[in-house]
C-alpha cells in the first residue's frame, strides 16, 4: 500500500480532533468529554473535507488537474457548492484557481513553509513557556497517555493514527497548559504543511525520533523547566525542516517555481 493508502482520513480527524476538551474540572483542568461533537455539514463541507483529505494524504499530487463540472457529477450536486468549495481551498493554498484554464493543485512552496514555521514555532514555544508554570501530575498523566498511544500507532505501523496522536499532542499542550486558542493558530500552520508530513512520518525511524522528542518536552514540562521545554521544542521542529530538505531533492517535482 503507498502513502497515501496508509494515511487516508488522517487530515481530515486532525482537524475534527478526536475528541474536545472543554469541560473543567475542579481544579480549572480542561478534561475530556465522553461524548460526540455534531456538526452540521453542507455540501460545500463534504467537497471541501473531501478534496482536503485527498490533497493532504497525496492521493491527489500536486499539479492534479481538477474540473468544477466532474467533482459536481462526483457527488451529484451543482457547480455553484463545488466552486465555494474550490475557494477555500484555494485560500488554503491548496489549488491554483486559473480563470478558462484547469484548476490545479498547487505545489509545496518554500516561501509559504517558511513562513508558518517561524509562526508556529513562535507561538508553540510561548506556550510551554506558559504551561511550565501551571503543569501538574494530572496533565501530566494525561499527556502521557497520549504518548503511549503514540508508541502503539508506531509498532503496529498506523501512520495514519501516528499522525492524528502527534497532532492531538500538541494541541493537548495548549488546552491542558491553559492556552486553547493559540491551537488555532499552530492548526492553520500545521494544515499548510500537512501534506509534507504525510511523506515524513511514513518513515518508521523519523516517527520513533518524534516519539522521543514528545517524551523529552513532556519531561520539560513535568519538571517545570521551560528553558529545557523550549530547546527540546526548537530540535523537535527542527526535524521536519530537515525532512523538507531531504523532500525537496526527492521530489523537486512536488514544488512550486518561486
Amino acid at each position: 500500500m503507498g502513502v497515501a493508502g496508509r494515511v487516508v482520513g488522517g487530515a481530515r480527524d486532525c482537524r475534527r480532533a478526536q475528541y474536545r476538551v472543554s469541560a473543567r474540572s475542579k481544579g480549572g483542568m480542561r478534561v475530556k468529554m465522553d461524548h460526540p461533537v455534531i456538526e452540521r455539514r453542507t455540501s460545500v463541507d463534504v467537497v471541501f473535507d473531501t478534496l482536503y483529505e485527498e490533497i493532504s494524504t497525496l492521493k491527489l499530487l500536486p499539479g492534479a488537474k481538477l474540473s468544477e463540472a466532474e467533482i459536481a457529477r462526483r457527488f451529484g450536486i451543482s457547480r455553484q457548492p463545488v466552486r465555494d468549495a474550490f475557494n477555500r481551498l484555494e485560500s488554503k493554498h491548496l489549488l491554483w484557481i486559473r480563470p478558462q484554464r484547469a484548476t490545479v493543485v498547487r505545489g509545496f512552496s518554500m516561501a509559504q513553509i517558511a513562513h508558518v514555521r517561524f509562526v508556529r514555532v513562535a507561538v508553540e514555544l510561548e506556550v510551554l513557556r506558559a504551561a511550565c508554570t501551571i503543569w501538574d501530575k494530572a496533565r501530566a498523566t494525561e499527556l502521557r497517555r497520549n504518548i503511549t498511544d503514540q508508541k502503539s500507532a508506531i509498532s503496529r505501523g498506523d501512520s495514519a493514527a501516528f499522525h492524528n496522536l502527534d497532532y492531538l499532542f500538541h494541541k493537548m499542550i495548549c488546552e491542558l497548559g491553559g492556552h486553547p486558542l493559540a491551537f488555532d493558530t499552530i492548526s492553520e500552520c500545521k494544515q499548510s504543511i500537512d501534506r509534507l508530513c504525510v511523506l515524513s512520518l511514513d518513515r518508521r525511524d523519523e516517527a520513533a525520533t518524534l516519539v522521543q522528542d514528545h517524551e523529552n518536552i513532556a519531561s520539560a514540562l513535568e519538571d517545570q523547566d521551560p528553558d529545557r521545554a523550549m530547546e527540546t521544542a526548537r530540535l523537535h521542529f527542527s526535524r521536519l525542516d530537515e525532512s523538507i530538505r531531504d523532500i525537496h531533492e526527492k521530489h523537486a517535482d512536488f514544488f512550486d517555481t518561486e
